[in-house]
Parts: C-alpha cells; sequence; structure tokens
C-alpha cells in the first residue's frame, strides 16, 4: 500500500472517529426497529353499512304523579332527564295536589342486537328504574323490550324483543385487542341516532372497577352513547361503550367500553336466571409494596395482602389470615390486586379452590369453598388505646403498645396483637396512629407486649421492620424506615 493510500485510510477513521463511530462498530452498529409506515388513514364506510343496522336506540319511559310547578319546570326537567338520563325528584308544597299517574320519558341510550331472534345488549344504567323500555332500529321499526336482567357491577343488561330475523353483530375476542388499533362506535348521543364516531383503543384492562379491567380509548362518547357497541375493523363487537372521564358532563377525549367477554358471561347467566351470582373468598386486600415484599422475603412486589378475614367466611374456614400474601388463585398467578376479586368473581358458587399464600417466609397452598358475593360486613370495634405512663420511653420503633383485654380479643376475633398506644418517630412517620392494632412484625406473629418491644429492641437500625398494622376493619403491612 503507498503512502497516499495509507494517508487516505487514516484521515476516513478520524473522521469517523470525530462523527461518535470507530473503523470497527459503524459496519456492525445495530440496525433501528423497523416501524410499519402508514400510507393511508382507514375507510370505515363498508363496516358502518354492514353494522350500523343491528345497533338500536333505546328509550326509557316511567310512571309518575306529575306535581304542578313552577313556570318552566316541565322543560328543566326534561333537559335533565335527557343529559342525565334519570329523574330529578320536584319539591312539592303541602298545597300542591298531584295530579295523575302519567309516563315521562326517562332517558336515552343505545343498545346493539346479538342474535335474529331479539336478544339486545346494553348498559345496566340504561334502564334502571324503567317502567317501559322501546327499542327502535335503524329501519324506524319499533319494538317493546323485555328486560330479561340487569347487573350493576359490570353494567350490563339483557333485553328481549318479540321479533325474528333481525340484523346482529358478532361478538369478538376482548382479551387480543392491540393498543392502537382503530375501532368505531356507534350509538345516539344526544338522541341523534346511528351516530358513528371513531378513533383507537388507548389502553387495555384499565382498573376503574373491582371486577372490570375496562377499554380505555379515545372515540367520542357523550349521553346516549351508553349501551352501544364498541366496534374492531372486522365488524366485531370488543365491548359495551359505559363511561367517559369528564369534568364538563360531555366528552372529554378519554371513554372507556366493557369488554366483551366478560359481558357475554354476564349475558349468559341474566339469559338463564335473570340476575348474575359472583364467587366471594371472604377477604380484604391491598396492594404489595416493594419495601413490604424486600422485608417479608418476596423478592418482587407481587400478590395480593390480606388486610381483613371475614369471620366465619370461606378464606377463615380455609385457613387463610390476616397478613398472608396470595401469590395464586386456582394456579394462577396473582400480580396486583386487580386480579384476585376477578378470578374469585368468575369461580362457581360452591366449587373447590386452592388459594396459594406467603406466610412467615414460605408457600402454603390453602383449600377453600367459594360462597356467593353479598354485601359488606359491618366495621370491627375499635379498641381503646391506653394512656402511656408519665416518664416511659417509647421502644426502638417509637411506639408505645399495650396488651388487648380478653373481651377485646374476642370482639376483634384475635389470638394476639398489640394496641398501640401512642406514636412517634419513625413508627408515626410511616402512618402508625394511636389506636391501631399491631399483629405482626416481618414474619412473626405478636403475641402480646412485652414479645413486641423485645423484638423491636433486636432489630438492625440499618433495615427497614414491615410491621402488620389493623385499623378497623382494614389491614396493611406499614414499612418503619430506620434514621438516617
Amino acid at each position: 500500500m503507498t503512502s497516499k493510500k495509507i494517508a487516505n485510510v487514516v484521515v476516513s477513521a478520524l473522521l469517523l472517529a470525530c462523527a461518535g463511530f470507530s473503523v470497527s462498530t459503524a459496519a456492525s452498529a445495530a440496525a433501528p426497529v423497523p416501524v410499519p409506515v402508514v400510507t393511508g388513514l382507514p375507510d370505515f364506510s363498508d363496516l358502518i353499512d354492514k353494522a350500523g343496522p343491528a345497533v338500536v336506540n333505546i328509550r326509557t319511559t316511567e310512571r309518575v304523579r306529575m306535581g304542578q310547578g313552577g313556570p318552566g319546570e316541565e322543560e328543566m326537567q326534561e333537559f335533565l332527564r335527557r343529559f342525565f338520563g334519570q329523574p330529578i325528584p320536584r319539591r312539592r308544597s303541602p298545597q300542591q295536589q298531584p295530579q295523575q299517574e302519567e309516563e315521562v320519558q326517562r332517558g336515552v341510550g343505545s343498545g346493539f342486537i346479538i342474535s335474529d331472534d331479539g336478544y339486545v345488549l346494553t348498559n345496566a344504567h340504561v334502564v334502571e328504574g324503567a317502567d317501559e323500555v322501546t327499542v327502535t332500529l335503524t329501519d324506524r321499526r319499533e319494538f317493546k323490550a323485555k328486560v330479561l336482567g340487569s347487573d350493576k357491577r359490570s353494567d350490563v343488561a339483557l333485553l328481549k324483543v318479540s321479533a325474528t330475523n333481525l340484523p346482529y353483530l358478532r361478538t369478538g375476542d376482548s382479551s387480543k385487542i392491540r393498543v392502537g388499533e382503530w375501532v368505531i362506535a356507534i350509538g345516539s348521543p344526544f338522541n341523534l341516532d346511528n351516530t358513528v364516531t371513531a378513533g383507537i383503543i388507548s389502553a387495555k384492562s384499565r382498573d376503574t372497577g373491582e371486577y372490570l379491567p375496562l377499554i380505555q380509548s379515545d372515540v367520542a362518547v357523550n349521553p346516549g352513547n351508553s349501551g352501544g357497541p364498541l366496534i374492531n375493523m372486522r365488524g366485531e363487537v370488543i365491548g359495551i361503550n359505559s363511561q367517559i372521564a369528564t369534568l364538563s358532563g360531555a366528552y372529554n377525549g378519554i371513554s372507556f367500553a366493557v369488554p366483551i367477554d366478560e359481558v357475554m358471561r354476564v349475558a349468559e347467566q341474566l339469559k338463564k336466571t335473570g340476575t348474575v351470582t359472583r364467587g366471594r373468598l371472604g377477604v380484604q386486600i391491598s396492594e404489595v409494596t416493594r419495601d413490604v415484599a424486600e422485608s417479608l422475603g418476596l423478592g418482587k412486589a407481587r400478590g395480593a395482602e390480606v388486610s381483613m378475614v371475614e369471620a366465619g367466611g370461606p378464606a377463615e374456614k380455609g385457613g387463610i389470615k390476616v397478613g398472608d400474601i396470595i401469590l395464586k388463585f386456582n394456579g394462577q398467578a396473582i400480580e396486583t390486586t386487580r386480579d384476585l376479586p376477578r378470578l374469585v368473581g368468575a369461580t362457581k358458587v360452591g366449587a373447590r379452590a386452592t388459594v396459594t399464600v406467603w406466610r412467615r417466609g414460605q408457600q402454603i397452598d390453602v383449600p377453600v369453598t367459594i360462597v356467593a358475593l353479598e354485601d359488606e360486613k359491618a366495621v370491627a370495634p375499635k379498641p381503646q388505646p391506653n394512656k402511656p405512663a408519665p416518664g416511659a420511653a417509647p421502644n426502638a420503633l417509637g411506639l408505645h403498645v399495650s396488651n388487648l383485654n380478653a373481651e377485646q380479643r374476642r370482639g376483634l376475633r384475635l389470638e394476639g396483637g398489640v394496641v398501640v398506644d401512642s406514636a412517634e418517630g419513625r413508627a408515626a412517620a410511616a402512618g402508625v396512629r394511636e389506636g391501631d392494632l399491631i399483629l405482626q412484625m416481618n414474619n412473626v406473629e405478636i403475641k402480646d407486649a412485652a414479645q413486641f418491644n423485645a423484638l423491636a429492641g433486636k432489630l438492625d437500625p440499618k433495615k427497614s421492620v414491615a410491621v402488620l398494622v389493623r385499623r378497623e376493619n382494614v389491614t396493611q403491612y406499614l414499612v418503619i424506615k430506620p434514621v438516617k
């Protein structure tokens, strides 16, 4: 190689180095991830032609005794009914006599037909309190609908009209939806029949309900859209439009739909029995934080912390205890607290289930028998703390504690634990309050005040400690961090 060629190579290498590359890495640098090129926006016209006829307008009426109101009251009442979809109580003076019972329009919503023999899905809140429900098709045919059943927890209602050979929509698989895919909504916002809006799925499994991971989209949804379908580009229903996030009462860019998989599970029960039965474990749960997970030897934050066990419920009978971390339900991992209620709720009443818990450093399988979900129990009585002795120093965690008497333990259904008489320093900063009960420290059950104070005195001041604290019916781990 001539000196001139060598010089050219050196100059080239120097130029590459100045640009942030080396000769060896320039050729082997990884290529960027390829991104699909968007060549145009979708055309929804064919999809709407096929799906539109199966979407219906739903009007509800109720029978009320009309009082004699002031000027403009009837117009204002009608506006409030149309916008909010619910009757507004009237004020009537003792001198005003009620008129005859009349039928007045209660609200307007949407729905869609799921079978050619007249089964219609909508939201439970659309038909709640209605005495009569009218379903109107796009060809202007009207039918009186029977409400077969409704479920407030999922906001799903199933209607039936007496007709055959009706247009209907196919249902899709909401578990396979993807963030960013195009969807449309068809409904009757502000009573404007068969209005179509389009957008994309913004998020999946949005946690806005106890039993429902809702679909979030940016499809425009307004009062009157409730109960209408959210449809993918294949013409399949993937959800029922149910809620909007708004400060004004109208669309603000975020709407939510009930996933069709859950809707159809509910609809099947409504069709058979008119009601929905869900399973119940009999526990209250809270989130497992990273600090709690590390203190208990779990590694990463996962599972659901048992903060209360219902007296006489399935969990107590099976042996689940306050402070347990539920890691699996029938073999399915519980990553967050949202997972457990949905899995338990979908379990058949009377079925046997296996709950895997983390207790004092090891996994334990607990067999339980699921019962029917019912209303929450009353709040447990709160024990009264004692006043610390004058001049008494708190323990190493900044706590004064005392024992529960036999009557308090019976009332609270506890075998051990101590009551917090006062909290200061690190304990107070962690959220421990006077009157709280401490049931466990790290992985050790607390039996009495002497044991608790002894354990506190042996703690490593460089390590955080997790204490299981019960306040009324809610129990959770609080992490007390050492003073730096």
